[in-house]
């Protein structure tokens, strides 16, 4: 039994397939998150300052960007250090917290996503009830709600897989996760794998079949609108389809990566697979609401023009 007690340090052994291509990696990877964070700490700042943008719609688009703030600053600083470093050994305790870093702010982009797919909802279906609706003790609570639930959620799944006895510590990947620590256990995950299958239904499935269900209904409302109002519907709900595709696509790359076997995969397209969900969004959010969405896109500008002066 000696031999499987808790490790005390896991190793994430997909760095070692980088080899000389670190240094550029490093500098291409600082730049990304130096982006990450520039631009969208201008949109919060923008929709936080702007009185015309405290709206249901922008005030949810400032909350997806400070969640790209939060799992990007829980990945990048280890991550950009890690690949610097000769050996990638992290401490169990930090193994632990960068998994619930990375899985709140996973879950917290579905469930986000979600609440936007809601509001569109309203506004289109039930223009006339929108404000009374969508009114600002609302807003705080379904933003309140995608925040709490998954938190708690994931910390009674993440306490479950602390509490393995593990008879390994090498993690095929380039950061902690969850379903790679409990395959290393001594024991059996039965019950680890049914709360692991409840959580991914909570936090993924539900929010995606929701998201479905309103635009079916979005659809079904258009259908035999004019041209005008499909035009005004499609200007307001694309930025958050595009959002919801691209997170959903590296989203599933990530969950089917976690069952694959990595042996039979070029290691380095397993690394990139297992990176878009956590640098794709983050990247990509900022620029299809700050480009695409007028109001935003004039503001920002603005603030930054201000700014460079």
């Amino acid at each position: 039994m000696e031999n499987s007690t808790l490790s005390f340090y896991f190793n994430l052994t997909m760095f070692t397939n980088i080899g000389h291509h670190r240094y550029p990696a490093f500098v291409f990877c600082l730049l990304l998150y130096v982006f990450i964070v520039s631009a969208n700490l201008v949109i919060v700042l923008v929709i936080s300052r702007e009185r015309t943008l405290h709206e249901p719609m922008y005030m949810f688009i400032a909350f997806l960007s400070f969640n790209s703030l939060y799992g990007s600053t829980g990945f990048f600083p280890r991550f950009l250090m890690d690949l610097l470093s000769d050996t990638h050994l992290i401490s169990r305790s930090a193994c632990f917290t960068q998994i619930y870093v990375i899985y709140t702010y996973a879950s917290y982009e579905m469930t986000i996503l979600g609440i936007m797919a809601y509001d569109r909802y309203v506004a289109v279906c039930h223009p006339l009830h929108y404000h009374r609706k969508m009114s600002r003790k609302t807003v705080f609570s379904l933003v309140a709600m995608a925040w709490v639930f998954p938190g708690f959620v994931l910390t009674a799944c993440i306490s479950l897989s602390a509490g393995l006895p593990l008879c390994g510590n090498e993690i095929q990947k380039v950061f902690c996760a969850n379903w790679n620590v409990v395959k290393l256990s001594c024991v059996s995950t039965t019950v680890n794998n049914i709360v692991g299958m409840l959580l991914t239904i909570a936090t993924v499935f539900l929010p995606l079949f929701y998201v479905l269900y309103t635009y079916l209904r979005i659809v079904a409302v258009c259908w035999k609108k004019s041209a005008e109002f499909k035009g005004k519907v499609l200007q307001s709900c694309l930025p958050h389809m595009v959002s919801f595709v691209i997170y959903s696509i590296t989203g599933f790359c990530d969950i089917a990566l976690g069952r694959y076997n990595l042996e039979e995969i070029n290691p380095f397209v397993a690394v990139i697979l297992s990176l878009e969900f956590v640098i794709l969004p983050p990247v990509l959010n900022p620029l299809v609401y700050g480009l695409k969405l007028p109001e935003i896109r004039r503001h920002s500008l603005r603030m930054l023009s201000r700014y460079m002066q």
